[in-house]
């Protein structure tokens, strides 16, 4: 397709791109490329145009139609003239009625519609004056297997930004070294009348604060806030396992504008036990035994997360058998019960014979009947009925 320019490349998408592939796109680049977004800035305010006159086309049907067929040209009798440079759109104020169309109008309460959509995209909205809470923080704890059973309780060093003390978090020495700024009159904001619409950008007196500070705190210089490191104590209840992650309300960093503070989230990592696993909340302990134990029945003393205890092995037991012991697994985390250890058994076959035993375990063979094999005795039954 022969033109000026392509409207797929202009959105970044390809000709099988859905409706709402287009929408998307065209709503992501006509944000980044609004005068609004970028005051005198000539280079952004032709994209603005050259985006907005691609959505016009490629979100209407028909025009989406006749511009796969014939391109450009096709289009020019619906609707779209030529600008200067080739956009379709000669003023600023077509973009804008199509970039307002495309975030569905604008807002209630006397707001400018930019203020809901630009903030929704991170840009400021109501002004940086406004309340705004800290941001969170991140933490990794590694906790052993014994610690995680019993719960614990650790010590972190995290460095956050903290209400500074020698101002108050007000940014200023004294009191009176905050003045509301003259140029927005604390708003925060300054407004522009663009065609019918009225726009808002942060004050660049302020710095969309709506204030100014004279006589800034030599502590945090201005900022209100002061990196520090901080000493936490983490209490880690009996039950976590790796991944899980706890949340410490307010031990982020301190808000701005008088906004709460963030969090800390700690992640929690477990290490492996040499003798344990862990299902869920219960234990799982492999105990290997010997032939005759097996055959003849023992007892066992086990291990378990608070000591020792005693299994008895009856008589005849088979490899892979699990004996269940409640109570004795991992306090569940959220308070409800403990889980069970369970022991499976493992049955080892015996190696490295000597003469003596070797003569032993055929004369025991010997001795072997039917009725000391049930499950032998069966599979054999089995195989005999699938070849007669």
């Amino acid at each position: 397709m022969k033109g000026i320019m392509d409207y797929y490349d202009t959105l970044g998408i390809t000709k099988s791109a859905t409706p709402d592939e287009i929408k998307k796109a065209y709503r992501k680049m006509a944000v980044k490329y609004h005068p609004d977004k970028n005051p005198g800035d000539p280079e952004a305010e032709t994209r603005f145009k050259e985006v907005s006159e691609a959505y016009e086309i490629l979100s209407d049907p028909k025009k989406k139609e006749l511009y796969d067929r014939y391109g450009k040209e096709g289009v020019r009798g619906a609707g779209m003239g030529a600008g200067p440079g080739g956009a379709g759109f000669a003023s600023m104020d077509e973009a804008l009625r199509t970039f307002m169309d495309a975030f569905g109008g604008g807002g209630g309460g006397g707001e400018s519609i930019f203020d809901n959509i630009f903030g929704a995209f991170g840009g400021g909205g109501g002004g940086r004056g406004a309340p705004r809470q800290g941001v969170s923080k991140k933490a990794t704890v590694r906790i052993s297997f014994a610690e995680a059973a019993s719960g614990v309780e650790k010590e972190l060093v995290i460095t956050r930004y903290s209400t500074c003390k020698a101002c108050s978090g007000r940014g200023a020495a004294t009191l009176d070294g905050v003045k509301t700024c003259g140029r927005c009159q604390g708003q925060g904001q300054v407004f522009q009348s663009r065609g019918f619409f009225s726009m808002s950008t942060p004050c660049p007196e302020c710095r969309g604060e709506g204030k100014v500070i004279t006589n800034p705190c030599k502590e945090c210089k201005g900022s209100g806030r002061v990196r520090e490191k901080q000493h936490v104590k983490v209490h880690i209840p009996a039950g976590v396992d790796t991944g899980m992650r706890l949340k410490m309300s307010g031990y982020g960093d301190a808000g701005e504008g008088g906004g709460p503070a963030g969090d800390l989230f700690v992640f929690i990592t477990v290490d492996r036990h040499p003798v344990f696993e862990r299902e869920g909340d219960d234990l799982l302990l492999e105990l290997p035994i010997g032939f005759s134990e097996a055959a003849l029945g023992c007892k066992k003393e086990i291990p378990t997360l608070h000591g020792t205890a005693r299994l008895t092995i009856p008589e005849g037991t088979q490899s892979g058998k699990v004996f269940r012991i409640r109570g004795d697994g991992f306090t569940n985390v959220h308070g409800r019960g403990k889980g069970d250890l369970l022991v499976s058994v493992i049955v080892e076959t015996p190696s490295r014979l000597t003469t003596r035993q070797k003569e032993l375990m055929t004369e025991f063979g010997e001795l072997e009947g039917e009725n000391n094999h049930p499950k032998k005795k069966s599979f054999l039954e089995k195989i005999k009925s699938f070849f007669s």
